[in-house]
């Protein structure tokens, strides 16, 4: 991978232009329809957008695609008023975006490549593989897993703990042999969650992995939750939502669910995402689908919710290569959430 420092390209100015807009749109008042509640903040960007996530609504960042223009990944930073893109001096697809309040913020994708950001500075990190690490997720800056595989095989789980990114010491062989992986989450050190093709969900409860039963073996490609209260969400062509609550996984998949990609599960709001720009929400343990007035054919493939209940989800054209045609959606935060 052609990895030579690239030329810094200005912000795109747009993006500031289509923040203020869905902001000054956002003063005009709360809305009773649930439509009126969601903007296209972000629209026809260069490369896809394939994750999102921040530590507040004024610091929000999203990555996806390596779009043909010699402008490298795309790593997006916004500030509360206005959106900017930096320049990582890298190539290649990213996939995820995971870190902590004060810093560092990890970015992985394709090729092995991980990327770590802190005062102002990317650096890339080493590590013992080349495929897709499709997820990244960690406890802090010095406990850290790096998850991925090639689509169809060669699954893999690395673990960084302040020395070196290193293969996780006892990930089952048959799965990295048959399966990839494209997420990991967890609620501790000790309760962490892989799941990836065929429905494959892997427990690691601070030293050994185990396998438990998802009830689906369609594939699963995000997952998230909080204690005791854990949920993955995939499929191809329809969708299927499984929840886990600290027992055992439970198939909760609404009738016509589109095919899912993404899952945030949150104290102000539960949310996940799929194709042509779809949104479901989880109300009194049942998910449904939103209408956000919207009508997009990009998919959207990760969602996040800032603290104080504002929703991002990110998507474009992340089904097939190239990754294009980035898009973020936003949901404001209304007086009637706090109800």
């Amino acid at each position: 991978m052609d990895t030579t420092p690239l030329v810094r390209t200005p912000p795109l100015l747009s993006f500031a232009l289509i923040a203020l807009l869905s902001l000054l749109t956002a003063c005009g008042g709360e809305k009773a329809n649930e439509a009126d509640n969601w903007s296209l903040m972000l629209s026809d960007l260069p490369g896809a957008l394939t994750s999102v996530w921040g530590t507040s609504a004024t610091d929000v960042w999203a990555v996806g695609g390596d779009p043909d223009d010699r402008s490298g990944n795309t790593v997006l930073h916004y500030d509360g008023s206005q959106w900017e893109r930096l320049t990582t001096g890298y190539n290649g697809d990213l996939w995820w975006v995971f870190g902590f309040a004060d810093g560092p913020v990890y970015m992985s994708g394709k090729n092995g490549l991980v990327l770590k950001y802190q005062n102002g500075t990317f650096e890339r990190m080493d590590t013992p593989g080349t495929a897709t690490v499709y997820g990244i997720w960690g406890v802090s800056p010095n406990d850290l897993w790096a998850v991925g595989g090639n689509v169809t095989g060669g699954a893999f789980a690395w673990r960084y703990e302040g020395e070196g990114w290193q293969p996780a010491e006892g990930f089952p062989g048959e799965i990295a042999a048959s399966d990839s992986l494209f997420k990991a989450w967890g609620s501790s050190n000790n309760d962490v969650w892989l799941i990836g093709t065929g429905g494959i969900t892997i427990h690691f409860d601070g030293t050994t992995f185990s396998t438990d039963p998802s009830q689906t073996t369609r594939h699963l490609f995000t997952v998230h939750g909080r204690t005791g209260d854990y949920a993955a969400v995939g499929g191809f062509g329809s969708g299927v939502i499984v929840q886990h609550d600290g027992q055992e996984w439970k198939d909760v998949t609404p009738n016509g669910a589109p095919h899912v990609i993404g899952v945030y599960l949150d104290d102000k709001g539960s949310y996940a995402v799929g194709v042509e720009g779809s949104v479901l929400r989880r109300e009194d343990g049942k998910w449904q689908v939103l209408d956000t007035g919207l009508d997009l054919i990009q998919a959207l493939h990760a969602v996040w919710v800032d603290p104080e209940g504002g929703v991002w989800a990110a998507g474009g054209q992340v089904l097939a290569p190239p990754l294009v045609n980035g898009v973020l959606l936003h949901r404001k935060v209304i007086a009637s959430d706090a109800l």
